[in-house]
């Protein structure tokens, strides 16, 4: 929906700190931008950003909630490490126990020698024994049933299944232009991905209701939970376990292609609610 300069605005936003006598003391970062849609920041930006937090004396930090530990396939454990950075602070958290409530701040040396002088870290739960125990059982998981190959298998099969719902959107040819379609396919590899659901493929509008109505059908008439984003609240947003099979991948491609066709059969004057998500 038009091109952004994200070297200027990033320029400016450093400058507009610099303006107030606060230069910047940390840039936090999703390697991965999930809420903002399924972002995947484009080639060679997140290393100009990091290295002009640092020319400025800032940390960086990457945020890998919900990329980290295996989510973007077998080639890396982290989101950041597809952007060719090394931050100096990485968080981790959900995933990371499987329901069980368990975070991770992962620093630098020289990050973590700064504490020896103040202010003291202090955290009432670090160290749980039950939450440790379920974070390890994770990593073993993750390793002993090559859950991160999995993820690009699976990730690219769902890709690929997006793409067709594309181009269907493109060629409908029913009675009406479609009111709601797959747009634009974001982020991968492996398992974060989204899907821009759009009333017209040209102009990209986004469809926002229409969007919560097929997200409110995928729950109620298939079993099958997704959420949405992005500043319209049209993005489809598909973060499933490491462990969803390629069988679970035709499953939700089937029933998304049954309710993107039936969203483009209602009449035309429908009104729709909101699906909380």
């Amino acid at each position: 929906r038009g091109k952004t300069d994200f070297d200027a605005s990033f320029d400016a936003a450093l400058e507009k700190l610099e303006a107030k006598g606060q230069p910047c003391g940390a840039f936090f970062v999703e390697s991965g931008a999930s809420v903002a849609g399924v972002v995947v920041a484009p080639p060679g930006y997140m290393k100009r950003c990091y290295e002009k937090v640092r020319s400025r004396g800032g940390l960086c930090v990457a945020d890998e909630v919900q990329t980290g530990l295996g989510r973007l396939g077998k080639d890396a454990w982290y989101a950041f490490e597809a952007h060719g950075v090394s931050p100096d602070v990485v968080t981790l958290g959900k995933p990371f126990g499987n329901g069980v409530p368990l975070a991770a701040v992962v620093c630098s040396r020289k990050v973590a020698a700064a504490f020896e002088t103040g202010p003291e870290f202090f955290n009432t739960f670090g160290g749980a024994p039950a939450a440790c125990a379920a974070g390890l059982a994770v990593l073993d998981a993750l390793e002993k049933d090559d859950l991160r190959e999995n993820a690009t298998r699976v990730g690219a099969r769902l890709r690929d299944g997006l793409e067709a719902l594309k181009r269907e959107g493109l060629q409908w040819r029913g009675p009406k232009a479609p009111a709601c379609a797959v747009g634009d396919v974001r982020g991968g590899p492996g398992l974060f991905l989204g899907a821009d659901l759009v009333r017209d493929v040209a102009t990209r509008e986004p469809a926002t209701a229409e969007a919560s109505w097929v997200c409110g059908r995928l729950v109620a008439k298939h079993r099958i939970l997704t959420s949405l984003d992005g500043p319209h609240d049209n993005v489809l947003v598909l973060k499933p376990p490491l462990c969803f099979s390629e069988a679970d991948a035709d499953v939700f491609l089937a029933a998304l292609r049954t309710e993107l066709a039936a969203v483009n059969s209602l009449p035309e004057d429908t009104t729709f609610s909101h699906c909380p998500t």
